[in-house]
């Protein structure tokens, strides 16, 4: 049986639960069992987002978990929120980047648009300042960094940048093709795709860079490779 608990988490307004449920479904098109648990609590408005994936060959028990295989980590603060999940095999995936969140701009349609921004998804325009990537030396050899945000701002569009974590983790987990997250995404953003197919041009291109980089990183880290395919 295979079995991946996967926690991700973030600011409000990054796109924690869309991103999640995303990943849920593609992996339900593709023939896995598949549960999204979201956290729609207080903390949503104004705090840390966030939501819990299973996915298994087998039956899934309970909707809830211990431990989790995967953590997917878009700022600082969430990470110390989500601590709780974690063990020494926990793989953690982080932006290591911690640039301005994507302002207000209907360009491009990514998927934090569907949430609340709180005041860490903006931290230019509020006075927030991200400290430094996390630096612990236990978790080193499981901990994968991906420059989303400088990316996407450079590359692609400031709100495609959780676009490129969704691929990571992908590639990571290796249960979930890019073609099934693009029928997820098409499932789920139709309606934006069609208005204008410059969305599902940036959207999948955020998948596509994520999946590669997250490749490479396997590649040249046998460590990783022998934790993840534990």
């Amino acid at each position: 049986m295979k079995h991946w608990k996967v926690v991700a988490a973030g600011e409000g307004g990054q796109g924690v639960q869309s991103l999640a449920e995303s990943l849920a479904l593609a992996a339900y098109h593709g023939g896995w069992k598949a549960l999204y648990m979201p956290n729609f609590g207080i903390e949503q408005r104004g705090g840390v987002s966030l939501a819990l994936v299973q996915l298994s060959t087998d039956e899934i028990g309970s909707p809830k978990f211990l431990t989790a295989d995967l953590l997917i980590v878009l700022s600082r603060r969430s990470l110390q929120r989500c601590r709780q999940y974690m063990d020494l095999q926990t793989i953690v995936l982080y932006d290591s980047s911690f640039l301005k969140a994507p302002g207000v701009d209907d360009q491009v349609v990514g998927l934090q648009s569907y949430e609340t921004p709180a005041p860490e998804a903006f931290p230019l325009d509020t006075g927030f300042k991200y400290e430094s990537a996390p630096r612990e030396p236990e978790y080193l050899e499981r901990m994968v960094a991906i420059p989303a945000a400088e990316l996407a701002r450079k590359k692609l569009h400031p709100r495609a940048f959780n676009m490129i974590i969704l691929g990571a983790s992908a590639a990571l987990m290796d249960a979930v093709s890019l073609s099934l997250l693009k029928q997820a995404l098409e499932e789920k953003l139709s309606r934006y795709f069609k208005r204008d197919p410059r969305l599902r041009e940036q959207n999948f291109k955020g998948l596509e860079l994520g999946f590669e980089l997250a490749r490479q990183e396997k590649a040249r880290r046998p460590l990783l490779q022998e934790v993840l395919h534990h």
